[in-house]
């Protein structure tokens, strides 16, 4: 039987991953003090349900919108402010939101979160919006775009790019991890959850990054979202990028001309 837990353990095949979340947050604790920024704004009643917003230069070309991962369970906006320049420099205003981790909330819940910050978000800058996420971020922007989506017609409408990074899309086979003790998913909220199991709204441009790096399982998520959504007449692009592992992956993201960074804001 396969040891699903390896398959989904990124830090355990990364050397020196123990430090990198001091890493993060200190990288963008240094950005925030030199950054416009808007922190701790509520889109919701809970302790966790705020966001940052990151502000361009001049007025915003849109909206973008990046939801962290660490597997529902860990982790918060403040590791990732820095991630915002590459769009920020490009003249877009970045959110960046928390969301009450499992198991406190369930993965549907979470996902109800984050529709209410981007709506939060949407109606605090105009224009276009793109979606990013890494990891289980990946996971919650690419369910912002499937039918039965929580987000609202009106701000559907306004989605216009999906980038997924190293993103989780077919939960599933989570059930089969020790992390299930706390994630509870059951065979029915996996089903539900799963955007390679759903049908995506018509109209969005979704790309799938992955790390040539990466453990095996990270791949064919990005490539069964790829397939799956093809057949639904999605218009997508795979990713596969040298061997950058689950965490290198995400610095594309700090350079406004990086593939990465296009791949966001399209061009």
């Amino acid at each position: 039987m396969r040891d699903w837990d390896d398959a989904f353990n990124n830090m355990g095949h990364v050397e020196g991953s123990a430090a990198l979340p001091g890493f993060w947050a200190k990288r963008a604790e240094d950005y925030r003090a030199q950054t416009r920024i808007d922190a701790d704004i509520p889109y919701g009643s809970a302790k966790r349900e705020t966001l940052d917003l990151v502000w361009p230069d001049g007025a915003p070309k849109g909206l973008v919108v990046f939801v962290h991962g660490g597997f529902w369970m860990r982790l918060d906006k403040s590791y990732w402010t820095d991630l915002a320049e590459g769009a920020r420099a490009q003249g877009w205003a970045v959110a960046i939101p928390s969301y009450t981790l499992t198991p406190e909330a369930r993965i549907s819940e979470i996902t109800t979160q984050v529709a209410a910050a981007i709506e939060e978000a949407a109606r605090r800058v105009g224009g276009p919006i793109h979606l990013v996420g890494h990891s289980a971020g990946g996971h919650l922007v690419t369910r912002m775009i499937c039918d039965n989506s929580p987000l609202s017609a009106q701000t559907i409408a306004r989605v216009e790019q999906v980038l997924s990074i190293s993103g989780l899309h077919d939960l599933r086979p989570l059930r089969q991890t020790a992390m299930n003790d706390t994630l509870r998913l059951t065979a029915e909220e996996a089903t539900e959850e799963s955007p390679a199991l759903l049908t995506p709204v018509p109209g969005v441009r979704v790309s799938i990054w992955v790390g040539g790096g990466e453990r095996p399982e990270f791949i064919r998520q990005a490539r069964l979202l790829d397939m799956i959504w093809q057949g639904l007449d999605a218009t997508t692009d795979l990713t596969i990028d040298g061997d950058h592992n689950h965490f290198t992956i995400l610095e594309g993201l700090k350079s406004p001309h990086s593939p990465l960074c296009a791949g966001l804001l399209g061009g």
